[in-house]
């Protein structure tokens, strides 16, 4: 990301030009800032619910060791392909990765986990851009996909946190029965209810251990 422990955050005009800052901060305080930057004025509720799903992150600290920060980080940047300056295919999960690889220059395996977060692929096969997310991202290993779909799927639009039925509901609820959005998530829930239940069994187990 950058060199001599630099980063460039981009995409903060319409010509994406890039802004350079010194990167002070771990990976997960660089995503915040750079989510921040990207959807706090244009799209405040996107960004409420980016602190949210972060926030949710945060707590799964004990079970995630060292990637601990990654999937923070990814948490802040999974929906900043909705920016407004960002949008290109309009599958906010491929935008917002391409934006993170060609302009931020963000660890690859961060671009993966946002191009693929709460089971993206489903939706790639409703908007046919199944084969080009999958050749410009291959898939993040299980546990940490699991890891950021718990974050995203159990926090409400506007941050709180959520049981992942209704979050469910509230998707549907928002885009209507025949959105190509309510037909992928449908097509998505086993998916995304299976990793949230891996992610809850992980936390029972080392709260159990007492740990954490």
């Amino acid at each position: 990301m950058g060199t001599s422990g630099d980063i460039w955050v981009g995409g903060l005009d319409s010509s994406r030009r890039a802004v350079h800052i010194v990167n002070g901060m771990g990976q997960a305080g660089w995503a915040r800032e750079l989510t921040r930057a990207l959807l706090e004025g244009p799209l405040p509720r996107r960004w409420a619910h980016s602190q949210g799903v972060a926030a949710r992150a945060v707590e799964l600290a004990p079970i995630l060791g060292g990637e601990a920060d990654m999937v923070e980080a990814a948490a802040w940047l999974h929906d900043i392909g909705y920016a407004p300056d960002l949008v290109d295919t309009g599958f906010h999960p491929l935008d917002g990765a391409r934006y993170l690889r060609d302009v931020a220059g963000a660890d690859e395996r961060l671009c993966r986990l946002v191009a693929h977060h709460s089971c993206a692929v489903f939706e790639a096969e409703q908007r046919g851009l199944l084969e080009t997310l999958q050749a410009e991202f291959p898939q993040e290993q299980a546990g940490l996909r699991q890891a950021l779909t718990y974050c995203d799927m159990t926090t409400g639009p506007d941050g709180t946190h959520l049981r992942v039925a209704d979050r469910l509901a509230e998707i549907h609820s928002r885009y209507g029965p025949e959105h190509l959005v309510s037909r992928s998530i449908s097509n998505a829930t086993p998916c995304i209810t299976s990793a949230v239940e891996v992610v809850l069994g992980r936390l029972s187990d080392v709260r159990a251990a007492g740990v954490g």
